[in-house]
Parts: structure tokens; sequence; C-alpha cells
């Protein structure tokens, strides 16, 4: 799992293809494709137009929920919300051979997950977020540190990944409480240079 993943959005000028770009000239080396409302016929002209852009910049691509579609198109993998399919259906679907991640809000959202096959967790918010709906509630530091303490007890060995609302100062902080990753997407696309701020994101993390 890549240290510093982004999850495309849109803004008034930039588009979920566009998002994805940006952030890969920046840089980053994993992308997942987030549409939601959208079909799948609109999600496949540029799902497969940005696995190649991935694959051309050594970087994962995973579609957000559509476990079809990520099978047909032979994407990287695929991340599941907790109203999506259920992971371990999505395995049999995908087999062994993709990538699935699974959101969690709490320490037996992760068991769970752990116990269905997800190879990796999205684990947030991590504060107050706008580009996500419905959210659950909030997580921030004391409760990631909750979290990994809980992990370590149980000896549960996936990897995490913080997200929600995260900001540059945000990232050593929060992987100084144990987390593997951060997710991110309004800080890279509401800054006035976005490719350049994706670029601070991953020095953040060396």
């Amino acid at each position: 799992m890549a240290p510093i993943q982004f999850i495309t959005h849109t803004t008034d000028s930039i588009s979920y293809e566009e998002s994805a770009l940006l952030a890969l000239q920046g840089g980053c080396k994993w992308i997942q494709l987030r549409m939601k409302g959208a079909t799948d016929d609109e999600v496949e002209p540029i799902a497969r137009r940005l696995l190649k852009a991935c694959h051309d910049q050594d970087a994962t691509f995973v579609l957000d929920d559509r476990v079809e579609l990520c099978k047909k198109i032979e994407a990287d993998g695929v991340h599941l919300g907790k109203n999506d399919m259920p992971v371990n259906e999505a395995r049999e679907v995908l087999g062994h051979n993709f990538i699935i991640g699974g959101t969690a809000n709490t320490i037996d959202d992760i068991r769970q997950l752990k116990r269905r096959s997800a190879d990796y967790i999205g684990c947030g918010p991590f504060r107050f977020t706008t580009t996500k709906e419905k959210l659950s509630p909030i997580i921030g530091l004391e409760g990631y540190r909750t979290i990994v303490e809980e992990m370590k007890k149980e000896e549960i060995r996936i990897p995490v990944c913080a997200i929600g609302g995260i900001e540059l100062d945000d990232v050593m902080p929060i992987l100084q409480t144990g987390i593997q990753g951060i997710a991110v997407s309004g800080a890279i696309l509401r800054a006035d240079n976005p490719i350049e701020m994706m670029k601070q994101f991953l020095q953040a993390d060396d």
C-alpha cells in the first residue's frame, strides 16, 4: 500500500479524470477513482484511460465500489465502502489477483474486514470533510492511537490508511500513531497548485 493515496473528486474547474492526472503529475503512486452517482458506462472510458496513465507511472489504480467493472478492465483493485458489496463476496468475484480494500470506522469494523480477507483498510474520517456524504463518527489522532494499540494487542496485521479531511500538517502526526498511510482529495484540489501540493504531501511522509 502506498503511503499517500489520492481519491478523485471535482471542483468547478477540475474533472474527476483531471484530478487524478494532477495527482499523478505530483508523483502520487496510488489513485482511487471515485465517481459516486455515475453509471458504469460513464465511468468505464475514464477508468481505462486512468488505468493506463497509472501504469505508465508505475502507480496503482483502484476503483471505488465497482467490482464487476474492476474485473472487466483489469484494474489493480477495488475499494468497498460499508454500503457496497461485502469484501468476502467481492473476493469470490475477483479472486486473489486483485487488491480489495474496505472502509472502517471502528476496531470492530477492522476485525470484520480482516476476517473477510480485505488487503487494506481505509479508516476514517480523521475530521469533518465535505468530499464524502453520510460521514461516520470523527476518529481524530487519539482514535487512531487506540485502534493501532488494539490491533497490536490482537495481532491484527493489515495496512491501515487514514482518510477524511486530512491536511498537510496532519501527515506526520497521523503516521506517528502507527497508521501506515494517508488518503487525500480536497486538500490537493483546493490548493493553488495541486501538483505542488501533492509533492508536498509525499515529502511530508519522508
